[in-house]
């Protein structure tokens, strides 16, 4: 089971879940956590192999999957017994989030996609086979300082470069090559969510500065008649901690739009 936090105050309101990406842990949410108690229940979660979910998964053998990954999240809600929820997600969250909407898409409300990874383009392709390669020769924090730094390059976008490695310091050198593979599959998971629509309410939160990904989400947003894009001026790719004020207000008032009274 994964590791966790609940902070429930009202049975009438619902449930908001969020969903942290590779290398960081439940702790990226600091900033969010007052202002979203103030209306809903919260829960708090680490993806396996990461924040204190690490030794919880000793059991875990063999590679990854995205599918595997987003089940261990329908388990936590099956046992905290969360029938649906409205979910919020950051970079590769975003992704476990769309898949747990086509495997449960009864169990979703809504979608909030912070710094959403829609597609990989040719840059972020050859930054995967960089790893891919020096994972075998370098220490897995250089690989991740690295892509932490080309995903979120400027000098304000340096809290959210050192809460990411500070964050990725607690996986394992094993859990960061099972979590880096799972970027192969990125491009043919995306494809397939891109054929199929789903009647989801699905707001986008992109920072302007979010050079490798915001493009594809400007594409998908264009077609899809369920979702919106908020883009966040002076920002980069974690826009919930650079933005947090307007990553709040924003969500919170997208979220007010699809909760019960």
């Amino acid at each position: 089971m994964l590791y966790h936090k609940t902070f429930e105050q009202d049975s009438r309101r619902d449930w908001v879940v969020f969903v942290h990406g590779a290398g960081g842990s439940s702790a990226i949410w600091f900033k969010q956590l007052r202002a979203y108690r103030a209306h809903f229940n919260v829960l708090l979660l680490d993806l396996r192999g990461h924040g204190q979910s690490h030794p919880l998964q000793q059991v875990v053998k063999g590679h990854y999957s995205f599918r595997a990954v987003t089940e261990d999240i329908v388990q936590l809600l099956d046992h905290l017994r969360i029938s649906s929820a409205h979910f919020v997600g950051i970079s590769l969250g975003t992704i476990l989030i769309r898949h747990l909407a086509e495997l449960c898409p009864e169990r979703v409300k809504s979608m909030v996609l912070g710094g959403a990874i829609l597609r990989l383009d040719v840059r972020s392709r050859l930054l995967v086979q960089l790893g891919r390669v020096g994972q075998h020769i370098l220490p897995y924090m250089w690989l991740y300082r690295l892509f932490a730094f080309i995903i979120m390059p400027r000098q304000h976008h340096q809290e959210s470069r050192h809460l990411f490695v500070r964050e990725a310091r607690k996986l394992c050198q094993q859990e960061f090559k099972r979590w880096f593979r799972l970027a192969a599959d990125v491009n043919p998971l995306m494809r397939y969510f891109k054929e199929r629509t789903l009647p989801i309410p699905t707001l986008y939160l992109m920072g302007q500065e979010d050079h490798l990904f915001l493009a594809p989400v400007r594409e998908q947003v264009a077609r899809d008649p369920y979702s919106q894009l908020e883009v966040i001026d002076g920002c980069g790719h974690v826009c919930n901690v650079e933005q947090p004020a307007r990553f709040n207000r924003q969500s919170l008032a997208f979220l007010a739009a699809h909760a019960k009274a």
